[in-house]
């Protein structure tokens, strides 16, 4: 651990360091106020605020100030109060506390208080501790004031030494989780589609992965997955990266962190659609391999487009560049979409039993007229010139668009080492591998009338791989919109041309 990530060895000698200043600093005596009677408070101050990262440190320090210092405040004032009561000095103590503990907790669970709720556990903390020591020992602004100082102290000495010794910043954390999660999706989306193309299919399917839990040994699994759950991540670093000072390349003030999960949001997006790809290859029923080899050039060039357009913005946002304004990244994977959109509707007779198609196979009506027959036949053919595919108007390109010429068969050696290593792959067969054969069993093997079942699903299930895959590039749009406008407000430099 310490070697994948010495940030961590690093912040725990700083903790060490923070305890012991603080403890050598409390045996200095103020003049006129003992401290030495509430030291824990110090010590206490610096184990619950000192966090990874600056912004968390920053967040916690904020909070446990505003709510000490307001409950000291209010403890004061209905300390006052409640010597004006005399005997009811008890009674409208305890009342006090029901009332602010009643009204803190409940200011608390407000949605937009979310990001204080420390600041409230630290102050009903205060507020009934203030309240109760100084009734026993009658000393309520010396209880308020030593207390209010030794979180200071610690406060203070905790934000020195994490912020000048070794500083770990949490928007820092947050771009390159970010940047990370492109190459993981775009390596993710090579593997299905190459996958998906050499038939591979697992022997049997790891347990980890029907319940959604990590798989380090998988790269296609592991890819999207980190991507899909980064999400509570994303919005914690973003939250402790709004209360950090500008540093390093992030120097203006209200840095818009929050665009950064906007863009993370969109990857998100489009990593859904690279999960159903993979659910493709897991699924029972596969296509034949002789129906994948003749979309093979077309699926493989959107996803090897699809995947170099996902790193390209992933290398962009690491360097903090913008676009290159003048190259329309998206150019290629769009016209790669529109060859494969228009290879299914050439071929769409492979992706459905066309056997089984109702044209030609309309039962003879012997007692209709022959003008019956005719009419009939003009709205037949009109029924099936409105059914032809429009599928062609789901992707339009750009207007500058140039004429382009039909991509050359594309090699799948990206992913032939990983293929080759994995023992647990095999060749995907085009029927549903664990069909039951027992005698009355609900799922019987592919013969008769349930074969024929599964044969048209088989082919199915390619158009719905093709059809993810071109649901993908219409995402990818929204991405490129996202990042656009995050480099825009975080102003970014410019892209070098090559």
């Amino acid at each position: 651990m310490g070697t994948a990530d010495p940030r961590k060895m690093i912040f725990s000698a700083k903790m060490g360091l923070a305890l012991t200043l603080t403890s050598i600093l409390i045996f200095f005596k103020i003049p006129g106020l003992e401290l030495s009677g509430h030291y824990l408070w110090a010590i206490l101050t610096v184990v619950v605020i000192f966090e990874f990262s600056i912004g968390a440190t920053f967040s916690k320090g904020c909070n446990r100030g505003l709510g000490t210092l307001s409950a000291g405040g209010l403890a004061l004032g209905m300390s006052w109060i409640s010597e004006m009561t005399g005997n009811w000095a008890d009674v409208f103590n305890a009342a006090s506390i029901f009332v602010v503990a009643f009204f803190a907790t409940y200011a608390k669970l407000y949605p937009t208080m979310k990001p204080y709720e420390y600041g409230f556990r630290v102050f009903l903390l205060t507020y009934c501790y203030v309240i109760v020591s100084g009734y026993k020992t009658g000393e309520f602004m010396e209880t308020a004031v030593s207390r209010f100082l030794l979180i200071a102290l610690g406060a203070s000495v905790g934000l020195i030494v994490n912020t000048c010794i070794y500083p770990i910043w949490a928007g820092e954390d947050l771009h390159n989780l970010v940047a990370k999660n492109f190459v993981n999706v775009a390596t993710s989306l090579e593997g299905c589609v190459n996958g998906y193309l050499e038939c591979v299919a697992y022997d049997t399917i790891p347990s980890r992965i029907l319940v959604y839990e990590a798989v380090a040994e998988d790269p296609v699994y592991s890819g999207y997955r980190s991507a899909v759950q980064s999400t509570s991540q994303e919005d914690t670093l973003m939250s402790f990266a709004s209360w950090e000072p500008p540093h390093g390349p992030y120097k203006s003030f209200r840095y818009p962190w929050a665009l950064y999960v906007k863009v993370g949001g969109a990857l998100r997006h489009c990593a859904i659609m690279v999960m159903a790809l993979h659910g493709c290859i897991l699924s029972e029923i596969q296509a034949a391999e002789d129906r994948r080899r003749e979309f093979r050039n077309e699926l493989q060039r959107v996803g090897i487009e699809g995947a170099k357009v996902l790193r390209y913005i992933g290398e962009s946002l690491k360097k903090m560049e913008k676009l290159n304004p003048i190259e329309d990244i998206l150019y290629e994977i769009h016209q790669a979409a529109e060859e494969l959109q228009s290879k299914i509707d050439k071929k769409s007779y492979l992706l459905v039993n066309a056997k089984n198609w109702e044209i030609g196979n309309r039962p003879r009506v012997r007692d209709l007229t022959d003008e019956q027959k005719i009419s009939n036949l003009d709205s037949d053919l009109s029924r099936i010139l409105a059914h032809k595919s429009q599928s062609e108007a789901t992707l339009r390109p750009p207007k500058n668009w140039d004429d382009v010429t039909t991509a050359a068969n594309l090699s799948s050696a990206t992913m032939l080492p990983y293929l080759q290593s994995r023992t647990m792959i095999h060749k995907q067969p085009s029927w549903p591998s664990r069909i039951s054969i027992t005698p009355g069993s609900m799922l019987q093997p592919p013969l008769g009338e349930p074969g024929k079942m599964y044969e048209s699903a088989s082919n199915l299930s390619l158009a719905t791989f093709a059809s993810l895959l071109i649901e993908f590039v219409a995402r990818l749009e929204n991405l490129v919109n996202a990042y656009d406008e995050l480099s825009v407000k975080a102003n970014f430099k410019e892209a070098v041309s090559e």
